[in-house]
């Protein structure tokens, strides 16, 4: 390896970073884990149905675990993060990969955001106690895409759950 005029190795070149894989929001929902039709009352109710949308849709995946850790992440604070979205998310060791559901109100619930506004979108994330950075490029991901708000608007008009999943991933291979 050759020294720069500043001391320092030239490093090889990276590989085409294009060749470099970027998770996709499929990577981590599944069709059965959307509900466009949520019903519930409170902050606890949703967490209890995100949990049962984790546990029929993933393998492995126990409700009451689930449950539990996201109560748990939200008393630190809210995941509500406003315009009408919130990204409920925990780690756990009963999952061995990222994971996700979707669940949407129409009428709206209190979730405690930080505008003080109803939550519509609620999008639920759980992920391994060690994989802090897949947990990470979850989160950027979907909250890249729900900050957007046509992307919000087209979701909430989702008919079916699987219309919901093919928006979103309509929307990811966009990106």
């Amino acid at each position: 390896r050759s020294m720069s005029t500043c001391g320092f190795r030239h490093l090889p070149e990276p590989s085409n970073l294009r060749d470099i894989p970027i998770m996709k929001i499929a990577d981590f929902l599944r069709p059965a884990a959307v509900n466009v039709d949520l019903n519930a009352s409170g902050k606890l109710d949703v967490l209890a149905e995100l949990g049962k949308l984790l546990a029929a849709a993933w393998p492995g995946v126990r409700e009451k675990a689930v449950v539990t850790s996201l109560v748990e992440r939200e008393r630190l604070a809210t995941t509500g993060f406003g315009d009408g979205a919130a990204i409920p998310h925990a780690k756990t060791d009963c999952v061995e990969q990222v994971c996700g559901a979707l669940a949407i109100s129409r009428t709206g619930i209190d979730f405690d955001a930080v505008d003080g506004r109803p939550v519509h979108i609620f999008f639920a994330l759980l992920a391994p106690p060690d994989s802090t950075n897949d947990h990470l490029k979850a989160l950027a991901r979907v909250s890249r895409h729900l900050r957007e708000p046509s992307f919000r608007q087209a979701i909430m008009s989702a008919k079916t759950a699987t219309e919901a999943f093919e928006m979103i991933v309509e929307a990811d291979d966009r990106d």
